[in-house]
């Protein structure tokens, strides 16, 4: 029945709506003005950082680490504004200066800059704006080999990765130099940032993180990137539990995402149904570059338990859409997984199966109890 259906109507993959995927990505990932929002943003913030006489003779140089860099954001909701990471690697020793001691050498510049708008974090220094938020990630001073590396292109350039398919992590690598992608990538080390809550310099790899995205985006043929946008999407519109959530919940998508996967729709199911099977209590997932941290560490058993239940659902709920042999159908369970930003099918399209469809009544119950927006 299954080929049967693929033949008449034209050989479409009428299970996997992949147009209505496009669609759907659009629809969620960030707008065009929240995207020069924050290019204005952190670009504003980098060149008076680099311009300041203060506080310039300390930067290495800057970079821009997180979701947006690894293309991985989603639009906000409920009117929340959209941010992004810009890391400052510093000269400054980490044996010399305590993180209380380094991220006060920045306080001059703040509040010459964003007086009463930025606030002392963790491990950062928040930065509100009325149009976009920023977090300032100090760093101390790497090693000789690796400041060749930070001071190169490759790693200032702010270019997320669907706009630069052909990034290496490399010296000589340029934009305008797309030959430089056969030089071997460089391997990154840790970089250290203040935890004032601990007193303590704590070891971060952001560049590993990105590295790692480019190269699990080009195994499953540009999909990886848009499975990470739909599922934080899904989760967004299931907010309990709270955790987890944005890179913690990357990261598990990222271990459970098959290489080689055909489409968006696909990546999904599998990487839901992976998460079934593989992780059905908390996992301990290693961070890329720094192989001591547990992402997961801060969510609780019972948070992930409820997440868990919340998963199986929308595994279940996704595998009824692809399998699904009818195109209206299938648009229905996907719009139930995904909420309203999922296009609903055209008017003419109902009518034309009016004869082979019967039209559903009501939503088609999940093991989750309907939680999907």
């Amino acid at each position: 029945m299954l080929i049967i259906n693929k033949l008449l109507n034209g050989g479409i993959d009428y299970m996997e709506v992949k147009s209505y995927f496009t669609d759907f990505i659009s629809n969620i990932r960030l707008t065009q003005n929240q995207t020069n929002d924050l290019k204005t943003g952190h670009t504003t913030l980098r060149k008076r950082l680099l311009e300041d006489e203060d506080i310039s003779p300390i930067i290495i140089n800057t970079f821009l680490q997180g979701s947006y860099r690894r293309s991985t954001a989603v639009r906000p909701k409920n009117n929340s504004k959209s941010d992004v990471d810009v890391i400052v690697v510093t000269n400054l020793n980490s044996e010399e200066y305590t993180p209380q001691e380094a991220l006060d050498l920045f306080v001059p510049f703040l509040e010459k800059h964003y007086s009463g708008k930025f606030e002392m974090q963790g491990r950062s220094i928040g930065i509100e704006l009325s149009y976009v938020e920023l977090d300032l990630v100090i760093t101390s001073a790497p090693s000789e080999i690796q400041e060749e590396l930070l001071e190169s292109e490759s790693v200032s350039i702010s270019n997320s990765l669907e706009e630069l398919p052909h990034w290496t992590l490399t010296k000589s690598w340029t934009a305008a130099n797309e030959n430089s992608k056969e030089e071997p990538s460089w391997k990154s080390e840790p970089l250290l940032i203040p935890d004032r809550e601990k007193g303590n310099w704590e070891p971060t790899d952001p560049l590993a993180q990105i590295k790692w995205t480019w190269e699990k985006n080009t195994a499953c043929n540009s999909h990886y990137v848009n499975v990470v946008k739909a599922l934080k999407w899904w989760k967004k519109l299931n907010p309990d539990p709270k955790y987890p959530k944005g890179y913690p919940l990357e990261h598990l998508i990222g271990s459970c995402c098959p290489d080689n996967i055909s489409s968006v729709a696909e990546g999904v199911t599998l990487t839901l149904e992976n998460i079934v099977s593989n992780y059905p209590t908390k996992p301990e997932l290693k961070d890329h570059g720094v192989p001591e941290h547990d992402v997961f560490k801060r969510i609780t058993e019972e948070e992930y338990q409820e997440f868990y239940d919340l998963v199986s659902g929308a595994a279940s709920l996704a595998r009824q859409a692809l399998d699904c042999e009818d195109k209206v159908e299938s648009i229905s369970l996907w719009r139930e997984l995904f909420g309203s930003k999922f296009p609903e099918p055209p008017s003419e399209l109902i009518k034309s199966q009016n004869g082979a469809f019967t039209q559903r009544t009501g939503p088609t119950p999940s093991v989750s109890g309907g939680r999907f927006g």
